[in-house]
């Protein structure tokens, strides 16, 4: 196991009660990642691979730990030359760019609040940003998003004060990246006093992506990038001499916990495709022609990937795959195992946290499962009124903190302090998310408290509807949701999007509405089935349910 790794926590464990009575992280109050890890990493192995990046034309670009230093400490000294200093909001829209983690690392060194963000933001979503979160500054690649939108934005947005161009653009009004990298010093040292950084410290902001109402603005410290620890050193796997690929794109939370802090922990080398349409089997050539060998990606990801032949690509190299974001359908790990050998292994977690369950390398896993709680956290399933539910029972996923509040929990939401009290009162963090747990301590998924669907004095929580209309090959993707019923209270309707080789029929609706009713319990079956070519998803890759119920929000 990696010396990084090792420095901060005991590497290996036996068991999953080993790993939850004895998994500790010990770190100093001062704890920078980006000094206490990748320039240590820089001292000690300079010439090691930290990252590969190829794209879609075929380019490839190398970095090792050195040259992450090298660049984070230009970077760092051009931005603090325009007057960047400790506590200032930078938003970083780079898509897939590996200025992206140059631009992350020279913020962490500043001791600057670093803002992801997508590429497919509008004028008025980068006005709301930048007057909600006080944006200084936006580094932003060379797309129709700097030409339009965002000098759009400036002039209601009287905090930002600099659009910086990575790329080859020459815009008015903008400093471009590439020239004022190759201006700056490669010498940074590290601030003193309090410049210096302290793991209680602003270091993260999400906007989350939105599934109701306007974003919510999610702030982290510098203990986030030490939770992170147990997501690829114990549920990822990934190794020293490993290439570990996460498909995300840096605008989603997904790309921080699968293409930076914990994968460096562990001293592997971080995979960047960057791309702009998910092409599979484009995806699958990268996996076999890169040698990848631990992959992680959506359900959504995977659904396409067992509809191709699989045979066709060489994944022999590949050994680990895991799954976030949504409940992964037991159809699509069967179909993938059967043609990979490979179990995908699923976990859990908020932008509000890291991973709160898994299914971790030091347990046997369960399909369809969420896995069992990470031992940084003190998870729960209650009831309305915060009491613990027996097995087998539904109820919300809670973390408690009565006890203290771990490493990769939120701060709050930032500037809201009464929507952070909604969420998090008397001791409890509410998810939102509804589960049951097993005899064994294995968590299974039902669904957002919002999504669950009451019919005739049913609760029927979507997953489980979805998971049954996966197994008919017709079915490429689908989402179940609840229409307003005079009788029924709700009834229940599917939207499906149809694999290929399928069209939309009558035939085909009475054959899905049958499928189900075999399947699983007769009352759960889809009493509407609309087609659709394909499903309303967040960035982030999450099914807009409320956006096919229709509600206004």
């Amino acid at each position: 196991m990696a010396r990084i790794f090792e420095k901060y926590t005991r590497g290996h464990y036996d068991n999953y009660q080993d790993f939850k009575e004895n998994f500790r992280i010990d770190a100093p109050e001062n704890f920078n990642f980006a000094y206490d890890v990748m320039d240590v990493l820089a001292d000690e192995q300079p010439d090691k691979r930290a990252m590969l990046w190829t794209n879609v034309a075929g380019a490839e670009q190398t970095f090792t730990f050195e040259d992450l230093r090298v660049l984070s400490n230009k970077c760092a000294n051009f931005l603090a030359g325009l007057g960047i200093q400790k506590g200032d909001m930078v938003m970083l829209i780079l898509q897939r760019r590996y200025e992206f983690w140059v631009s992350m690392l020279a913020l962490h060194k500043i001791g600057a609040v670093a803002i992801p963000a997508t590429h497919l933001l509008t004028k008025k979503d980068i006005v709301y940003r930048n007057n909600k979160a006080g944006i200084k500054a936006i580094i932003c690649a060379d797309t129709a998003n700097a030409e339009h939108f965002i000098d759009e934005a400036q002039a209601e947005s009287p905090t930002l004060e600099h659009k910086i161009m990575v790329g080859d653009l020459r815009l008015p009004g903008w400093i471009s990246f590439g020239e004022q990298m190759q201006k700056a010093s490669p010498k940074w040292t590290r601030p003193s006093g309090e410049a210096d950084t302290r793991l209680s410290d602003p270091m993260l902001l999400f906007f989350t992506s939105g599934t109701t109402g306007m974003p919510k603005m999610v702030m982290h410290n510098y203990s986030y990038a030490l939770a992170h620890i147990p997501t690829a050193v114990f549920w990822h796997n990934v190794q020293p001499d490993g290439i570990h690929l996460t498909v995300s794109d840096t605008g989603w939370g997904k790309c921080l916990w699968g293409k930076f802090y914990g994968q460096w922990f562990a001293e592997t080398t971080v995979f960047v495709y960057d791309y702009d349409k998910f092409v599979p089997p484009e995806m699958l050539e990268v996996i076999s022609k890169y040698k990848i060998t631990t992959f992680c990606a959506p359900p959504t990801i995977y659904r396409y990937f067992i509809k191709e032949d699989l045979s066709k690509y060489d994944l022999s190299n590949l050994v680990y795959a895991t799954t976030a974001g949504e409940a992964l359908n037991p159809e699509v790990f069967d179909q993938f195992k059967a043609a990979t050998g490979i179990d995908i292994k699923e976990a859990f977690g908020q932008t509000e946290t890291t991973m709160l369950l898994g299914n971790f390398t030091c347990m046997n896993g369960r399909k369809g499962s969420l896995g069992r709680p990470c031992p940084l956290y003190d998870a729960d399933i209650v009831d309305d009124e915060g009491n613990s539910v027996r097995a087998g029972e539904v109820g919300e996923i809670v973390i408690r903190t009565d006890k203290g509040v771990p490493y990769g929990m939120f701060m709050g939401y930032y500037k809201d302090p009464e929507l952070t009290r909604q969420a998090w009162h008397d001791g409890i963090y509410r998810t939102g998310d509804l589960a049951w747990r097993d005899e064994e301590g294995y968590y299974w998924y039902v669904g957002r408290a919002d999504d669950v669907i009451k019919s005739s004095g049913y609760r029927i929580g979507p997953f489980e509807v979805e998971s049954a209309l996966m197994e008919h090959p017709a079915v490429l993707e689908t989402a179940i949701t609840g229409v307003p019923h005079p009788e029924r209270g709700q009834v229940i309707k599917a939207t499906v999007v149809l694999a290929a080789g399928y069209e939309p029929s009558e035939a085909l609706k009475k054959e899905l509405q049958d499928h189900v009713k075999r399947t699983t319990a007769p009352y759960k079956y889809p009493r509407i089935v609309e087609f659709v070519t394909e499903l309303p998803k967040t960035i982030s890759g999450k099914i807009k349910r409320f956006e096919i119920r229709g509600d206004k929000r």
